[in-house]
């Protein structure tokens, strides 16, 4: 359905991206209640997952690496970790990057096969086999936490790799101990948080934030032009009269006045952006005093991840490191059709500045290809070394001692993948991976 309207700029449809058969802003998704069918919305926003709980990415054309693990997850359990090398899938050891490949392994890792097999060598290259086998586990998107000392400071390092709806007393708790061990700045790792919930990133907004900001601004919704103009007669007979707007209990609001005439809806909300439903202010949460935060970025970094970026570099100093992120400052609301969620593009944000619109993707002060090689929190992986580059320094270069991860070293496997490889990798592999943010509408 999306490829139906066309840009007139481009000849292309408004939701074409290069290398993808996936619409880059919409979809539908099986509502939870639908027996047998899995949407979108599992393990990266709503907590839980039945799948092997790993992901993969290329670090040169013939060096297949593990990129992340969820805690707890099959994967887990069975000894793989991030930087592993994996020399086999399902028997087949040819893995280098082409076409062919990716398809085979988005089939054997990322589809509905019960297992995948695997050879591997672990990140201090001993090999070693796993029978991996999908099943239920609950989510930790919080995949690795660190302080270091770099001179005088204490560096903060978290690595969030979801906006789900089950990490707020995690997140907490994190940024809790960051403020006990007297950190002022802090590295945020989203190279792979496609989004999720917009009431995730406003928390972690809200922890990372200065206090003076408390009651400024923090971002305003604009919602598109039908939801801003839509008439009272409109409003009765389009399907946002059909969508109760629930309290905090998951309950129906009564709202005998409004244009269902029993309970409150979506149609009863006021879309403006003058509306104070639609402005989000900051309160400022925990005691964490920060001086200065980088967020480690990829292709892959998407929506909640963008808008916790955008919203703070009005009010604090930002750095971002690694590569231009995915560019989606618009994010969505399910509207139910049957056994089907529709999610499209209902709003966009802006910071306090009125800055947004970064559809090509916000752009880094550091550019740099990460290393797949590296554990989380090891001080050579190269995103994170010129993160405490610059703690040390203020500057983005590499003491000599650390230069070692950056050299050719690394890519003794093959060449490495060019940019545009890169990103073709980032869309095409892991077909499931969620890019978005979901916000449920409400009055405040």
């Amino acid at each position: 359905m999306t490829q139906y309207s066309s840009d007139p700029l481009t000849g292309k449809p408004y939701e074409y991206v290069s290398n993808s058969t996936e619409p880059k802003y919409s979809f539908f998704d099986y509502t939870a209640a639908t027996s047998g069918k899995t949407g979108a919305l599992k393990a990266d926003v709503n907590g839980s997952a039945n799948d092997y709980g790993f992901s993969v990415g290329y670090n040169t054309v013939s060096d297949l690496r593990v990129k992340y693990v969820y805690p707890n997850s099959p994967a887990a359990q069975q000894g793989l970790t991030r930087g592993c090398k994996v020399t086999a899938v399902n028997g087949r050891t040819n893995l280098t990057y082409n076409n062919t490949n990716i398809d085979f392994l988005n089939s054997a890792i990322f589809g509905s096969n019960p297992s995948v097999t695997l050879a591997f060598n672990d990140i201090s290259g001993n090999p070693k086999t796993a029978v991996i086998i999908s099943s239920f586990y609950t989510v930790n998107p919080i995949l690795f936490t660190n302080v270091y000392t770099v001179d005088t400071k204490k560096v903060g390092y978290i690595v969030f790799n979801s906006f789900t709806n089950n990490a707020s007393a995690a997140l907490n708790a994190a940024f809790a101990s960051f403020a006990t061990q007297g950190v002022t700045e802090l590295v945020v790792d989203l190279r792979y948080n496609g989004g999720g919930y917009v009431s995730t990133a406003t928390q972690i907004v809200n922890l990372a934030a200065p206090a003076s900001q408390t009651g400024n601004t923090m971002f305003t919704s604009y919602y598109n032009s039908y939801l801003q103009s839509i008439t009272t007669a409109q409003r009765k007979a389009s399907v946002l009269a059909h969508q109760p707007l629930l309290d905090d209990a998951g309950k129906l609001q009564t709202f005998t006045s409004g244009v269902n005439g029993k309970y409150a809806t979506y149609a009863d909300l006021n879309y403006s952006p003058t509306a104070a439903d639609n402005i989000e202010k900051f309160e400022k949460s925990g005691s964490l005093a920060l001086n200065r935060i980088y967020f480690l970025v990829t292709g892959s970094t998407a929506s909640a991840s963008e808008l916790t970026i955008n919203s703070l570099k009005p009010v604090m100093d930002v750095k971002l490191i690694g590569s231009t992120t995915y560019g989606k400052p618009v994010g969505f609301f399910p509207v139910r059709i049957d056994k089907l969620d529709m999610y499209i593009p209902e709003f966009e944000t802006k910071n306090q500045k009125g800055v947004g619109g970064y559809y090509s993707g916000l752009t880094v002060d550091k550019s740099t290809p990460e290393d797949l090689t590296k554990a989380f929190g090891d001080e050579t992986e190269t995103l994170l070394a010129y993160a405490l580059a610059y703690a040390k320094t203020g500057t983005f270069v590499i003491p000599a001692a650390k230069t070692s991860s950056l050299s050719t070293s690394t890519v003794s496997t093959g060449a490495k993948l060019s940019t545009e490889e890169i990103k073709m990798v980032e869309e095409r592999l892991d077909p499931n991976g969620f890019k978005g943010m979901v916000m449920t509408p409400h009055k405040k």
